[in-house]
This record gives structure tokens, C-alpha cells and sequence, in this order.
């Protein structure tokens, strides 16, 4: 079973992904109203949002790792 702190992780990490994909594909290359500040802050939000998941997911294997030598 994966650990919640793992699956916590993946979630960010494929939210701030699905955004990103959003912004860049529909957002900033489609086109449509000027982008303004708002949706540029959610958009290097999202992508803090995936490097916080990343660091779960590391994070997360290094405990199960150490986990492991110890038995």
C-alpha cells in the first residue's frame, strides 16, 4: 500500500502539472483575453505546488529507505 505521504505528493504533483498544461496549452499559446497578474501568480503557484509534492515523494522514499537498513 503506498504511504500517505507519498500519495500526498503525487496529488500536488499531478495538480500542478494538470494546471501548468492548462495555462501553457489554452491559456498562453490559444487565444483570448490578456493574461493578467492573477493567473500569472496561480501559474509559478502551481509549479511550487509540483517542487512540494516532488520533495514529498523524495522525502517519503529516503523514510522507507531508512525504514528498511533498519530491520
Amino acid at each position: 500500500m503506498i504511504e500517505r505521504q507519498r500519495l500526498v505528493g503525487w496529488i500536488l504533483i499531478f495538480a500542478g502539472a494538470a494546471y501548468v498544461v492548462y495555462f501553457l496549452k489554452l491559456r498562453l499559446i490559444g487565444p483570448g483575453p490578456v493574461l493578467q497578474t492573477k493567473e500569472w501568480v496561480q501559474f509559478f503557484t502551481s509549479i511550487v505546488v509540483m517542487m512540494i509534492g516532488t520533495a514529498n515523494v523524495r522525502l517519503a522514499a529516503i523514510r522507507e529507505r531508512k525504514r528498511k537498513s533498519l530491520k
